[in-house]
């Protein structure tokens, strides 16, 4: 379990890391995202809006203004297919690649950090049945009940899901 935090806390500091710089450069954390979905995700320098919700985790919607807020600031560039209008191809302008640029230079040594913090922590196992079997039988009767509690509530919620 302390792995896990201590991973999840290397994570938070790096994001920290990521929207600070993003703001220094100028941009939001999340017009940052979009700048790397646009130039990296799909390795053609472009992307439809589709990929690119796909890429942040948003909903489309979401995604159309964030692009449309992006285009405003000239980060990127929309192009919309010649016969079906529907097919939206989002790039970077001049600008925009310029702020990713830079940002990708300001990430690089704390991209490192996190690789070897990351690296450096224990392998998080996962607990096997027989493990929690002998962990439980070694248990004191009132651990017994509270964990027996505890399980069938577990089981009953995912039963649900």
């Amino acid at each position: 379990m302390e792995d896990l935090a201590w991973f999840r806390y290397t994570l938070r500091k790096f994001l920290r890391f990521s929207e600070n710089a993003a703001r220094l450069c100028g941009v939001t954390p999340q017009q940052h995202q979009l700048l790397l979905g646009i130039a990296g995700h799909t390795g053609r320098g472009w992307a439809t809006l589709s990929e690119l919700a796909e890429f942040l985790q948003e909903k489309h919607n979401s995604v159309v203004g964030l692009v449309r807020r992006a285009e405003k600031c000239g980060l990127v560039r929309k192009t919309q297919g010649g016969d079906d209008r529907r097919f939206v191809a989002v790039s970077l302008t001049r600008r925009g690649e310029a702020i990713l640029l830079q940002l990708t230079q300001l990430h690089k040594d704390e991209v490192r950090r996190v690789q070897q913090g990351i690296l450096n922590l224990p392998k998080i196992r996962p607990t096997t049945k027989a493990k929690r079997a002998e962990t439980f039988a070694a248990a004191p009767d009132k651990k017994k009940a509270r964990a027996t509690k505890v399980l069938k509530k577990t089981v009953r919620r995912s039963s649900h899901d």
